[in-house]
C-alpha cells in the first residue's frame, strides 16, 4: 500500500465524513473505495471514448465494401 498527501475541499471532506461515519466504515476503505470506483467510471469512458474513434476510422472503409456488394449484386 502506499501513503499520499491530499488536499480536499472543505465541503467535500465534511460530506465524506458525514457519510462515511453513518456507514460506520474508516475514512481510508472509503477513500479506497471511491477511488476504485471513479477509476472504473473513467476505464469505460476511455473505452467508449476510443470505440467510438474507431468506429468513425471504419465507416468510410465499411460503405465501399456496401457499395462493392451492392455493384456485384447489380451485375449478377
Amino acid at each position: 500500500m502506499k501513503n499520499i498527501s491530499l488536499k480536499i475541499d472543505d465541503l467535500v471532506f465534511r460530506e465524506v465524513e458525514k457519510i462515511r461515519e453513518g456507514m460506520k466504515q474508516p475514512r481510508n476503505r472509503y477513500i479506497n473505495e471511491a477511488i476504485a470506483f471513479y477509476n472504473k467510471f473513467q476505464r469505460k469512458q476511455l473505452l467508449e471514448k476510443r470505440l467510438k474513434m474507431e468506429s468513425e476510422l471504419v465507416k468510410a472503409d465499411s460503405m465501399e465494401v456496401l457499395k462493392d456488394f451492392e455493384t456485384i449484386d447489380d451485375a449478377n
